[in-house]
């Protein structure tokens, strides 16, 4: 049984100081769970070794799938094919951040991938601000947390520049390119955690600033541009499968743009090819059998308990559980049933005495740098909650 500690949790005024205004689900519960995680240092530890593993294995099934073209096979959107190769090609389209949702690591559960969130990931100002300022609110030691986001984040921003590990040589490279930072506009959710990276990056020490998505000019031949200012870079929260399905123009402008040189976009549009859960599948031809890894197909496993779930999708929408026989057992309803389908062996969540189901996010920033939970039914959805963690 998972071990947890309970704590005092954090008042709703605080919170929104600290700019976290999404505290409260819709119905009127808390989406902060007043209680952490406990986890040992070898259990940290083992989370930081499989997550830089995995990405290792991520970024040759990437490879696979450009050398022997299977984008179609993964689901990627014909339009952004172009984009992907011409990011992947050139080391200044640098990953910035994702993170790894992993079933087991605690509980005596073996760690296993359930997907890589490596486009717009969420839970990153909970896992970096959140849980830390829960252990500061219950007086207990701020450093005993597997929790160095938010100064991997400034290191991983000064590599855009640097693009190598060392990062001494920032500001003597750094020529001033400015950097924009964007998000759709009515989601403070999304927008926070964009201007959360954004003082981030200006903390790193570039020239930030920030807009919504309607109010960016782009140009084939000349860029991005806010208020008849040019921005070399640019982060935008919006997933590049939203951007080829719904905003065709606006993927030909930016396919443009980038071969042009015009700017650089933040996640790499190759960040798509980790997005997709068909890389599942080709993880698993590559490494069959592997430890790290479940079963995965295009195909139902016969015989075998699994999850049944679109290529692309969020927050559990379209994802079903089915039985040893096909049958369903439990489903989410979401928007995402026209996307391909994968089919991936089920593992059991780590979970408490109340049944609740707990699954691992290990954000990773050119290594594994921070781990949150999240908690809920066997399928997490939208009304799962964030819960912390403290390493003893």
């Amino acid at each position: 049984m998972l071990k947890l500690q309970k704590t005092t949790p954090l008042d709703i005024d605080y919170l929104e100081s600290l700019g976290f205004v999404w505290h409260t689900d819709r119905d009127d519960s808390s989406y902060i769970s007043n209680e952490l995680v406990i986890i040992s240092e070898e259990e940290a530890e083992a989370y930081y070794e499989a997550t830089n593993t995995l990405y290792d294995m991520v970024v040759e099934a990437a490879e696979h799938v450009i050398e022997n073209n299977l984008f179609h096979e993964i689901g990627i959107p014909f339009n952004l094919v172009e984009v992907i190769k011409a990011s992947w090609e050139n080391d200044v389209h640098w990953h910035l951040y994702g993170r790894f949702d992993l079933a087991g690591g605690v509980d005596g559960k073996p760690i296993k991938l359930l997907e890589f969130n490596a486009d717009t990931p969420t839970a990153l100002f909970e896992t970096a601000i959140v849980q830390w300022a829960m252990l500061k609110k219950n007086a207990l030691e701020e450093e005993h947390q597997f929790n160095a986001l938010y100064e991997a984040l400034i290191e991983n921003f000064k590599r855009l520049v640097t693009l190598e590990e060392d990062v001494s040589t920032f500001e003597e490279r750094y020529d001033g390119w400015n950097f924009l930072f964007t998000s759709v506009k009515g989601n403070s959710e999304e927008e926070n955690t964009v201007r959360l990276l954004q003082h981030i990056a200006t903390e790193a020490g570039f020239n930030t600033e920030f807009a919504y998505i309607d109010e960016i000019e782009f140009s084939p031949d000349e860029g991005i541009f806010y208020e008849d200012k040019n921005y070399e870079l640019w982060f935008k929260l919006i997933p590049w499968e939203d951007i080829a399905l719904e905003e065709s123009d606006l993927a030909m402008l930016l396919t443009n743009i980038i071969k042009s040189q015009k700017a650089i976009i933040f996640n790499p549009a190759y960040t798509l090819l980790f997005q997709s859960k068909g890389l599942l599948k080709i993880l698993w031809d590559l490494y069959p059998n592997h430890p790290l890894l479940l079963e995965s197909s295009f195909e139902p496993l016969e015989g075998k308990k699994q999850v049944k779930k679109p290529v692309f999708g969020r927050e559990g929408g379209s994802v079903t559980i089915l039985d040893e026989n096909g049958q369903e057992s439990e489903s989410i309803e979401g928007d995402y049933d026209s996307h391909k389908m994968v089919y991936q062996a089920y593992t059991e969540l780590a979970s408490d005495i109340e049944g609740q189901s707990y699954q691992a996010g290990v954000f990773y920033a050119y290594e594994a740098c921070g781990l949150g939970f999240r908690k809920g039914g066997k399928i997490l959805d939208n009304m799962s909650k964030f819960v912390g963690h403290i390493v003893q």
